[in-house]
């Protein structure tokens, strides 16, 4: 609990927190058992965090000049560096911020059996910040270790929060949620955040240009991962002599390769073809923050991610029962959200600014990390888990998706390498990559639930 707090204290000022704690928690409890406790729970974590981050401030004022060893070790600016990165006019430069008032909230709805769709709500809401977080503090690292090792660190960070929800979905034995919430990332990317990126980008711009060749390039590395999921299914459609274990060892061999390929790809961009990864940059970005407390801030999200997520998965039958929403819906359309939002707001930034090439690298190449690293890493994943014994018959993660997914990830694949080959965008193309996101989301919604749960619209 202190390290989940002390993180909390890192990103939360004085007057600020208790302000926003005290309305929204009062606020929020108010709807659901009278308001009472909202104001108590707000006032005192709001009180609690403007006093603690206080102290600590006052410590480093009298007691860091004390150690002259650690500012030799750590670096002679790693007062000011850490004080800095605990003003709150720093650390609120970043709006989505606010939203981690929602940390503490979630956790106490978890211990205190609040409804089931309170928690998953609290918890949705509270990882949002918690991924921007997560990628400032890889960012940070990565200006330290320089462009290679950075580059690296940024490739296997980059999805990090999908990966620790989809690995407690898995353990928890919700294959069909972890399958979805994969698929649901790629689409959400390919199509949700290119799509935005498009229309915004060209509604100040007519046409606006990228990369063609290494666009491409990542386009065809996801059409590859679209020909690992046809394969499964085809296997599994032209026979019925195919047996659960020939279907797994089918998903282990191709999940094998595909984690190989992801490895080339990265030493084909890292080392033999960077020119074409390369963009041109107007200002050198300076990390703010000093190594140890770079790993240090990675380390202690990474963890609050991992209970948060752990509260919301296990709060997804609940609400998939009160809201009559199939499990796949949730996997497909709401989860994404989560780890995506903050992505989503850079990838449209960035657009609006004309620098198309950053843009397409975040929608394509999240997309891309999801399909190659991340699916068969949890295959491989739930192969263990299986060997283990901690998952039964029929929990097997493998990568036969139903014929429905499959359809929608290779359309959405198609319909996108269509439209980058010309390395031109404009806002028509992003009214199509919207309107066929839309579409998806409309045939998920009615799409029938497999496990027993009622299909949401019926």
């Amino acid at each position: 609990m202190s390290v989940i707090m002390g993180c909390i204290v890192v990103v939360v000022g004085a007057g600020l927190a208790g302000d926003l704690v005290d309305e929204v928690g009062g606020l929020l409890l108010d709807c659901l058992d009278g308001g009472g406790l909202g104001v108590v729970v707000g006032g005192w974590v709001g009180h609690f965090c403007g006093e603690l981050i206080g102290e600590m401030k006052v410590v480093f004022d009298n007691e860091f000049g004390k150690l002259p060893f650690l500012s030799t070790f750590l670096g002679t600016d790693t007062e000011s560096a850490i004080l800095q990165s605990m003003d709150p006019l720093v650390l609120f430069a970043t709006k989505i911020n606010v939203l981690l008032i929602f940390i503490p909230l979630g956790i106490i709805a978890h211990f205190l059996k609040w409804p089931e769709v309170a928690i998953f709500l609290l918890n949705f809401v509270a990882i949002i910040p918690l991924a921007k977080l997560l990628g400032y503090a890889t960012e940070e690292i990565a200006l330290r270790l320089g462009e290679n090792l950075g580059a690296l660190l940024n490739a296997s960070f980059g999805n990090a929060v999908e990966l620790i929800m989809a690995v407690i979905a898995l353990k928890e034995g919700e294959i069909e949620v972890v399958k979805a919430s994969v698929l649901g990332s790629v689409l959400s990317n390919l199509l949700l955040v290119m799509g935005f990126c498009f229309v915004c980008g060209g509604v100040k711009y007519k046409v606006q240009n990228f990369n063609q060749t290494a666009a491409q390039t990542s386009a065809s590395l996801l059409a590859l991962s679209c020909l690992s999921l046809l394969i499964p299914a085809a296997f599994s459609a032209t026979s019925s002599l195919v047996t659960e274990a020939d279907l797994d060892h089918l998903s282990y061999g191709t999940a094998i390769v595909l984690l190989v390929v992801y490895v080339l790809y990265l030493f084909f961009q890292l080392k033999t073809h960077t020119y074409l990864y390369s963009t041109s940059n107007d200002e050198e970005e300076e990390p703010q923050l000093p190594l140890w407390f770079g790993v240090f801030l990675l380390l202690g999200i990474t963890a609050i991610v991992a209970i948060c997520a752990e509260f919301l998965v296990d709060s997804i039958g609940g609400l998939a029962e009160s809201w009559n929403l199939s499990r796949t819906f949730i996997g497909l359309i709401l989860l994404p959200i989560v780890g995506n939002a903050a992505e989503h707001v850079t990838a449209v930034t960035v657009a609006m600014k004309n620098k198309m090439d950053l843009a397409i690298g975040v929608a394509i190449g999240s997309s891309m990390q999801i399909a190659l690293f991340v699916t068969p890493l949890l295959v491989i994943v739930g192969w263990i888990l299986v060997a283990a014994g901690t998952l039964g018959a029929g929990h097997h993660m493998n990568l036969l998706f139903n014929t429905f997914e499959t359809c929608v990830m290779f359309v959405s694949v198609l319909i996108v390498n269509y439209l980058i080959q010309d390395g031109e965008s404009n806002w028509l193309e992003g009214v199509m990559l919207l309107s066929t996101y839309i579409i998806i989301a409309i045939a998920v919604y009615f799409y029938p639930e497999t496990q027993g749960v009622p299909s949401a619209g019926h």
